[in-house]
């Protein structure tokens, strides 16, 4: 993951396609004649673990072993879901790279649906942090069949208290 260090300056230049380009400073939010403002890489991956799970498609977010230790968590007494789960960001002054694990449901195309969490992820960073998000590299670990659910229910012994 790379993460260019630095910001633009503000400048309007005409694309190739004719069209003009405007280019703004992505730090003028977070840095002002008042002071300046750092986010933290936990802020980053929170939203952009939300923003991965508001994606229909996406069955859960993380890797088998994440996964795992994020099952094990959630059933502890008073313990909250941990939305960075499964994303690891790197946050610059101006820019974030992010990565993110998931698993996919079956019968999803995973090309619409990798693109449709980059859409929205970098929608929800951008807007909510005011970074530029210099890219979203997603991985497929694994297609969640609904099936496998059923199976699992079945086969757990049933407890008499």
């Amino acid at each position: 993951m790379t993460t260019a260090q630095g910001s633009t300056t503000s400048a309007t230049a005409t694309g190739s396609n004719g069209a003009l380009d405007k280019k703004t400073d992505s730090t003028g939010a977070l840095v002002a004649s008042d002071g300046r403002t750092t986010i933290a890489d936990v802020v980053v991956s929170k939203i952009a673990g939300i923003a991965t799970r508001e994606v229909q498609g996406v069955h859960d977010v993380g890797g088998g072993a994440t996964r795992a230790i994020g099952a094990l968590r959630e059933r502890i007494p008073g313990a909250r879901v941990n939305h960075s789960q499964g994303v690891s960001v790197e946050v610059g002054e101006s820019q974030a790279a992010v990565d993110i694990d998931i698993v996919a449901d079956y019968g999803v195309s995973i090309a619409d649906l990798a693109a449709g969490i980059r859409r929205n992820v970098i929608d929800a960073v951008e807007r909510m942090t005011g970074l530029q998000v210099t890219e979203v590299n997603i991985t497929v670990h694994d297609v969640f069949l609904f099936e496998e659910e059923d199976e699992r229910d079945d086969a757990a012994p049933a407890r008499v208290r």
